[in-house]
């Protein structure tokens, strides 16, 4: 007779904490040195006074770990809203930053009450209503515009030089932002910028584990005090944090509201964009579970919404499920939702008992390791990647950019939504089956059978995946599409997403009827068409 062996899970709660101290707490002091110089920069690069970062990171450490729905993600602020944060300011403080910032604060208020109703109305899947190529597309013009609005601060220009300039005009003028630059600075925020790049090219297996954020830091501040920054460069050079206690206040005001139509705009923008990274973070960060756990997306936007608004009422930078972090925490061992308390728990000690060290970073050095995070969100690979997927991809994925980079976020992702309608209209797709995909689901014993008529797009594919989420675990799910004229290539990548999950809690899924369907190219995710038949 077999035994059937039980898969082993860490404990959670308090039973997690004494099972899983050790390994928990060395994986949130790793995640802590790369958070505690990021969460300042990018608080800095919003016009957000940079110790608001790091207080967003203590809240989402502390704090949220207890309610968030996901056991591994880092909640704290992330480099891809720091457009978003920098607009807001801009656009409701008119040329005052501190009015900017307190009036923006108010709209993220707001925001993280929306993320709560959101997850309250279970609306934790709003990720997979997105085209996957409009969500890169936002992404790499977020890479463009955090690179462009950094290099003047990498070499540290006089900020009036860059002041009130869009990301095109920032473009333009990166030849007279070079003919300016500071000698001094500028060789430590690009010896600082080639550490970050050439680091994770580093295959030793120890030395990997040391975040190059660290090593910047490690030569940074010893370099500027060779220097003698303090006496020698002037007072946009270094970094000025404050104290703790001084900058614990209400910040947020809720005056902003009567420029109602910029106050909706961002808080549409928070909400949006903060839920659409934080949720495709904890589903990349699923994957990455070794004990392939499935976390509660509603519970866990619920939770960033608290935590957003909470920070948001003392002048924190919004906070989501960070991915560098997240991917870090996975890969030094982390097993529970205690590794990102033990990372804002390491932040609040530090600044508590080290701030002035804090003080002594260039802001150069800091500028660097966010050019490098946009150098990565905008690299070449990504646009031969989506390139591999289709060049109707590519088409969606430039056309958000160029949008986002023209306009703003908000109009660059409707600008790639719209595109990609018309491209499936061109392709056959009714009207009628935009947004309700025929649905036929049968049963046979322990097989079901999902049939999908007209067309699977990411327009409908929430009604598809609500249709497969109520077939019970363990059983066998043949997905026919044979009926289809067109299946895009966001459903192709969610239906291989939900195959992946099914079947790693011991069911099967069959992909069939897609014989006489043409791919768009030759990858396994591209979008098929289907071809008239005699």
């Amino acid at each position: 007779m077999k035994t059937k062996i039980k898969k082993y899970l860490p404990a959670d709660g308090f039973a997690g904490l004494k099972e899983n101290f050790k390994a928990d707490a060395i994986s949130g002091f790793i995640v802590f040195l790369l958070a505690l110089p990021l969460s300042l920069g990018i608080a800095k690069a919003s016009d957000f006074p940079p110790i608001m970062g790091l207080i967003s990171a203590i809240i989402g450490g502390l704090f949220v770990s207890f309610f968030m729905g996901s056991r591994l993600s880092i909640k704290g602020p992330a480099a891809g809203l720091i457009v978003i944060v920098a607009g807001a300011v801009a656009d409701f403080g008119n040329g005052d930053p501190i009015l900017g910032w307190k009036l923006a604060l108010g709209a993220m208020v707001v925001a993280g009450l929306v993320q709560i109703v959101l997850g309250l109305l279970k609306l934790g899947k709003l990720a997979d209503f997105f085209p996957l190529s409009a969500i890169h597309g936002m992404l790499a013009a977020i890479g463009i515009i955090i690179i462009v609005k950094q290099l003047p601060v990498l070499l540290n220009d006089n900020p009036i030089l860059s002041k009130g300039m869009g990301p095109l005009e920032l473009l333009w003028n990166i030849p007279n932002f070079i003919k300016n630059l500071d000698p001094k600075a500028s060789i430590i925020g690009v010896i600082s910028l080639l550490i970050m790049l050439l680091w994770p090219l580093i295959k030793h297996k120890t030395l990997k584990m040391i975040p190059a954020a660290l090593l910047v830091l490690v030569f940074a501040i010893p370099a500027e005090l060779y220097m003698d920054f303090a006496n020698t460069e002037p007072s946009y050079a270094l970094l000025e944090v404050g104290s703790l206690i001084d900058n614990l206040n209400i910040n947020a005001s809720f005056d902003g509201i009567s420029q109602t139509g910029t106050f909706i705009k961002y808080v549409v923008m928070f909400a949006l964009v903060g839920t659409l990274e934080s949720l495709l973070t904890v589903k990349a960060v699923d994957m990455l579970d070794p004990y392939k756990r499935k976390s509660n997306m509603n519970k866990d936007l619920i939770a960033t919404g608290i935590g957003n608004t909470i920070a948001a009422f003392l002048g924190g930078f919004p906070m989501i499920s960070e991915v560098a972090r997240s991917s870090a925490n996975v890969a030094n061992g982390a097993k529970t939702r205690w590794a990102n308390f033990f990372h804002g728990f390491f932040i609040l000690v530090f600044l508590l008992l080290a701030a002035p060290i804090l003080e002594m970073i260039p802001n150069s050095a800091l500028a660097a390791m966010l050019v490098a995070v946009g150098i990565k969100l905008t690299h070449p690979r990504e646009f031969k990647h989506i390139f591999k997927i289709g060049k109707e991809q590519l088409a969606i994925f430039v056309v958000t950019i160029v949008v986002t980079l023209g306009e703003d976020l908000l109009i660059g992702i409707l600008a790639g939504m719209l595109l990609k309608i018309i491209i499936h209209m061109f392709n056959g797709t009714p009207i009628s089956s935009f947004f309700k995909a025929p649905t036929l689901v049968s049963r046979l014993g322990d097989k079901y059978v999902v049939e999908i008529d007209k067309a699977a797009v990411f327009t409908n594919y929430l009604g598809i995946k609500r249709d497969l989420e109520d077939i019970p675990q363990g059983l066998e799910i043949t997905i026919d599409l044979h009926k289809t004229n067109l299946v895009d290539h966001s459903v192709m990548e969610n239906l291989e997403h939900f195959k992946n999950e099914y079947e790693s809690n011991g069911g099967t899924v069959l992909l069939k009827g897609l014989e006489h369907h043409r791919a768009m190219s030759d990858h396994p995710f591209a979008a098929r068409k289907k071809q008239n038949t005699i």
